[in-house]
């Protein structure tokens, strides 16, 4: 399925509360944010007023966008709008390269040919003029010169 095919019609739009109000517009840049304590160096995702190891206030840190498909589940039977109409439709964690992992939805790819280690990279969609939502798509992995 694709971006389009899955779309942002009816989705959840997110409250931009002084926490996550610096990811939400790095979405609408197409940058992918997530949190870095500068005092032990813990990164963390979903944004947060606090360190989760030792309370620091954390700062924001843009990352590469890829990571790698630590689970999923595809979701066959939902019949809640807008959900039933992309049926079926894969919900991934991705392991970013970063390290936090983050959950979506893959497109672009049948949902059957979805595994754990699956290379993937991150697109937005816009949602709002002042959040975009991000998604995954499969990426081919990186070939070695050697």
């Amino acid at each position: 399925m694709s971006i389009s095919e899955m779309g942002v019609e009816g989705r959840p739009v997110p409250e931009l509360d002084p926490v996550s109000k610096h990811y939400w517009e790095a979405t609408t840049r197409g940058e992918l944010l997530v949190q870095e304590c500068p005092s032990c160096g813990t990164r963390q995702f979903y944004p947060r007023a606090l360190c989760k190891m030792c309370a620091k206030t954390p700062e924001w840190l843009k990352t590469a966008g890829r990571g790698k498909v630590h689970t999923f589940s595809i979701v066959r039977q939902n019949g809640n709008e807008p959900f039933k109409q992309w049926l079926p439709y894969a919900v991934v964690v991705v392991e970013l390269e970063e390290g936090p992992r983050i959950m979506g939805n893959l497109v672009g790819s049948d949902v059957d040919d979805v595994h754990i280690g699956m290379e993937v990279s991150v697109d937005f969609v816009p949602l709002t003029d002042q959040a975009s939502l991000p998604f995954w798509r499969a990426t081919a992995p990186a070939v070695s010169d050697g």
